[in-house]
């Protein structure tokens, strides 16, 4: 008879829950090496239990799953995992040193059966070195190793849970945008595959990479700048700073929070998701111009340079009211030429304050290259022709002169201030 004790903080008694007969069936079901002493201990933080235990390799293997959903409830085909890295030099290194009959530690599991009962210890902390174990399994290496077994999460649990396993591997920031919103609510992923920014069923990418599919950072740096443009009057260009801004990652964000506290207007707001479908065909418009024999990696993804995007949906926002200007503005991705940016020309723009190892517009994502793309969209929506090398100059040019004049009214009224 397994004897477990319970380390509650006497504070916590009655806040605590009941997961007595999850423990008894885990010591059954599992067997760990510490069945006949377990304690079960509480994260005095978020309420949490677990025990700290050691299994046998073939019963963890057999048990065990690193297909995890953060919120098996309300969105059980997205999962809570980063995705594993298989070429990292450090995980071929792990699956030698399994091999090698390596006790592994610090794997970090759920135990229900609420979903998949076929394997209840359910792996949200350490799937590399669960996939090497389960690799030298295969080699008749059955090692005990080192987990941390959590029971009855609740959602927000689960996510802390989560947080603090991967920060363990130096998680990235847009992995823990993708959880943060994955546990507010399907609604920005719903959107953003409705709109075409990801493809149906698929999930945000857990860390910005070139061919990946687009990140939480990115979807809602589109839709904060398409609102802050939509705020400025098209008549006003001139006289307001039009710089764009991209959303924080990795923390929460009090402009982004803004805007979900909309909802659900900001999901059934037609014109955004119109302007959102038309920068996803912009965005594949760009790569198919750079597919096959004109491939170039760089101009292939220009479209999703978070300058370029922002810049592009703060001028969409701010023309939704001027439809002649906004459907020339939605035409750039049908240009004369293959290239809709006409990349080789942004790389040449540049401005004489540009410091020597600037690689031309396009290439940065500073305040700087973000003003100077919402000039030239703004311009090209006047004329329609495209973007081109005089534009591009143009443009540049009028952002640095617009950045004066702004200097010189707030300069103005500070003097005018100062002397009342």
């Amino acid at each position: 008879m397994a004897k477990i004790t319970y380390k509650v903080p006497i504070e916590l008694k009655d806040k605590v829950s009941d997961v007595e007969d999850l423990v008894k069936e885990f010591v059954t079901t599992c067997s760990p090496l510490e069945k006949s002493r377990l304690f079960v201990m509480v994260d005095a933080r978020t309420g949490a239990q677990y025990c700290e235990c050691h299994i046998r390799a073939r019963r963890l293997v057999d048990l065990a799953t690193i297909d995890v959903p953060l919120d098996p409830d309300e969105q059980p085909e997205y999962r809570a995992n980063r995705d594993m890295v298989e070429d990292a030099v450090a995980f071929q290194k792990m699956k030698d040193d399994a091999r090698e009959r390596r006790t592994f530690s610090n794997l970090v599991a759920e135990f229900t059966t609420n979903f998949d009962s076929d394997h209840p210890l359910k792996i949200i902390g350490g799937q590399h070195r669960f996939t090497a174990i389960e690799e030298a399994l295969v080699d008749a290496v059955n090692e005990y190793h080192g987990l941390k077994v959590y029971f009855g999460l609740t959602t927000d649990q689960r996510l802390d849970v989560q947080l603090i396993s991967n920060t363990n591997i130096a998680a990235s920031s847009d992995l823990f945008d993708r959880m943060q919103e994955t546990q507010a609510g399907p609604q920005l992923r719903d959107w953003c595959q409705q709109c075409g920014f990801l493809e149906e069923n698929q999930d945000f990418a857990d860390k910005r990479r070139r061919g990946s599919a687009m990140t939480v950072r990115a979807a809602r740096t589109f839709i904060l700048n398409y609102y802050r443009g939509a705020a400025v009057k098209w008549n006003d260009f001139d006289k307001v700073n039009t710089t764009p801004i991209t959303v924080k990652t990795g923390q929460a964000d009090p402009e982004w929070e803004k805007v979900r506290s909309q909802e659900p207007n900001t999901w059934k707001d037609t014109t955004l998701k119109a302007a959102a479908k038309e920068f996803a065909q912009l965005v594949e418009a760009q790569r198919t111009a750079f597919s096959g024999k004109a491939a170039n990696p760089d101009f292939e993804s220009k479209a999703l340079n978070s300058a370029i995007m922002s810049a592009w949906a703060f001028v969409a926002g701010m023309l939704h009211d001027n439809s002649s200007r906004l459907k020339r503005h939605f035409a750039l991705k049908t240009p004369k030429s293959k290239d809709p940016l006409n990349a080789a020309a942004l790389a040449k723009g540049r401005h004489k304050t540009d410091a020597d190892n600037y690689r031309g517009l396009g290439y940065r994502t500073d305040s700087k290259e973000r003003g100077r793309f919402v000039e030239l969209f703004y311009l090209q929506a006047e004329s329609g022709a495209g973007i081109t090398p005089s534009l591009i100059d143009l443009a540049i040019k009028q952002y640095h002169a617009k950045l004066a004049q702004l200097e010189v009214a707030a300069a103005k009224d500070k003097a005018s201030d100062a002397g009342s």
